[in-house]
């Protein structure tokens, strides 16, 4: 089969907020895309511990499958100088370093004012060193193949927008479902190489649409009268370090003949 291409990367350093596109990546072993998921907003008590962190289910956070009013809500954040910027209908409602914790503050101060009656508990930056957010224990990347994605639009009979599914590298030019052929296999995603893991298995975030906030499909629950589960996209672990950009080839290894 012919290598499919990268359309576009996007990395996700707010858990829940909105995505940030990148013309090209690093991609480190066993690492996700720098800074994804680095942080994640605590939506009352969770029990995390900065200085012994372990993975936490996502119910614990600020999250679109439940908190669809963050859709609306932009974030931008600068690696250098770690400032998360929140935007609403184009105007900043909350800015803050959140390395910091005066910068931390004012993000956890925000939700605390303007979305009390929303949460659960009393908001908190959550984030330790070289820890994700994800949504998995292992540290990996999310692939989207965009003919799955038409293969769902036929299925709902409606336009599904790509970001509805939060992935950090989507594909053009593989078969709808192919994705699924590679679990277990290994992959060359520009000049690195991944380890495809699992199946991501799809929660009602994906319902909602990414810039109005508005729960307006049922894809999952599609998914599952089609197909007996509600399955879209890949989890890939990077086994070899290299770098990805939006145009380059992303292919199964062929294995060595002996």
């Amino acid at each position: 089969m012919s290598p499919a291409k990268i359309t576009g990367i996007y990395r996700y350093p707010i858990k829940g907020l909105t995505p940030e596109p990148l013309p090209r990546a690093a991609l480190n072993a066993r690492r996700p895309l720098l800074s994804d998921r680095r942080y994640a907003i605590e939506n009352g008590p969770s029990g995390f511990d900065s200085a012994e962190p372990k993975w936490l289910p996502k119910p614990h956070f600020l999250m679109l499958q439940r908190d669809e009013w963050l859709a609306p809500l932009r974030a931008h954040f600068d690696d250098d100088s770690h400032i998360l910027t929140l935007r609403r209908d184009g105007a900043v409602v909350a800015q803050g370093d959140l390395e910091t914790a005066e910068g931390r503050a004012a993000i956890e101060q925000y939700f605390a004012t303007r979305h009390a009656a929303e949460i659960k508990g009393p908001p908190r930056v959550l984030a330790s060193p070289g820890h994700s957010f994800s949504d998995i224990a292992r540290k990996v990347v999310s692939i989207i193949n965009l003919n799955s994605l038409r293969a769902i639009e036929q299925l709902v009979q409606a336009p599904v927008h790509p970001l509805r599914f939060r992935a950090n590298l989507y594909v053009e030019g593989w078969p709808a479902w192919h994705e699924f052929d590679l679990v277990d296999q290994t992959i060359a995603i520009g000049s690195a190489r991944a380890k495809v893991v699992k199946r991501i298995t799809r929660c009602a975030a994906v319902n909602v649409d990414p810039d109005t906030g508005s729960r307006d499909l049922s894809i999952p629950q599609a998914l599952m009268r089609r197909f007996g589960n509600n399955e879209c996209g890949i989890y890939a672990e990077i086994i070899a370090d290299g770098s990805v950009a939006v145009g380059d080839v992303i292919a199964a290894e062929q294995p060595t003949l002996v």
